[in-house]
């Protein structure tokens, strides 16, 4: 992966329910799951320094997936390093899915019209088992 800019989303698996503080957004109690996070990279040091940030522990809380990775594990990533913004295309197919939820509204979506671009996609959902096999 070189430093190009795009788009990405980000497979989560949360082992136990939790009420989660996330930032000033608010407190949210999430159910155990699946979720998918997208978001963008396309300032410096592109894709790669993104997702190398989502996955490291040691990290200020700044975002707000910072607050919700504290309680939940990657289980698997797709990109797009096309330097396009698709987030929000992203988020509207992912809503459309049997079973997507938003547990946390506005949730990364403080720069866009989406409702929020963590979604809930459930406990054992054909989606979330596709992609944590990869």
């Amino acid at each position: 992966m070189d430093q190009r800019g795009g788009t990405y989303a980000l497979f989560l698996k949360m082992e136990q329910p939790a009420e989660i503080s996330i930032g000033q957004l608010g407190t949210f109690a999430f159910p155990a799951g699946y979720y998918v996070y997208v978001g963008s990279a396309l300032g410096s040091g592109g894709l790669k320094a993104r997702l190398a940030r989502h996955q490291r522990d040691d990290k200020k809380l700044h975002w707000h997936i910072d607050y919700f990775l504290a309680h939940a594990c990657i289980v698997g990533i797709h990109m797009d390093s096309s330097g396009k913004r698709l987030e929000c295309k992203w988020v509207q197919a992912l809503l459309s899915a049997p079973g997507a939820q938003i547990v946390a509204p506005r949730f990364g979506a403080s720069d866009c019209d989406c409702p929020a671009h963590l979604i809930y996609i459930g406990k054992d959902s054909a989606l979330s088992l596709a992609f944590s096999a990869r």
